[in-house]
C-alpha cells in the first residue's frame, strides 16, 4: 500500500481518518509538556478544556480501551494550553492527547 506506513503512531500532520482526534492541532505547539497517548483507544470523556488551571496528577481525559477506564494524568503544574482530543475520538500510540505548561 503505497503512501501508508504501519502505525507507529503520532505523526503531528495525519490524513483524515474516520473517528481519528477530530480537532485541528496547531502546527507550531505551544511550549509545555506534551501528554500523548501510550495506547490505541477511544477517547471516553474529556474532563479539563483549554485554559483550565491543572496541577500535576489531575486527570486530563478519560481513554476507554478493551472495557477498561484508563485516566491520562498531568505530568507539571500549569494551564491546558491545547487540548487535541474530543469526546469518540480514536487515538492511537503516540498520538497528542494535550499540552500543559
Amino acid at each position: 500500500m503505497a503512501g501508508q506506513q504501519p502505525g507507529a503512531g503520532g505523526s503531528a500532520a495525519s490524513n483524515a481518518v474516520p473517528g481519528a482526534a477530530s480537532k485541528k492541532i496547531p502546527a507550531e505547539l505551544p511550549k509545555g509538556e506534551q501528554i500523548r497517548a501510550e495506547m490505541v483507544a477511544n477517547v471516553w470523556k474529556v474532563v479539563v478544556r483549554e485554559g483550565d488551571a491543572v496541577e500535576d496528577g489531575d486527570t486530563l481525559v478519560i481513554l476507554e480501551s478493551m472495557k477498561m477506564e484508563i485516566p491520562v494524568l498531568a505530568e507539571t503544574n500549569g494551564n491546558v494550553l491545547v487540548m487535541a482530543v474530543a469526546e469518540g475520538d480514536v487515538i492511537q500510540e503516540g498520538d497528542l492527547i494535550a499540552v500543559v505548561g
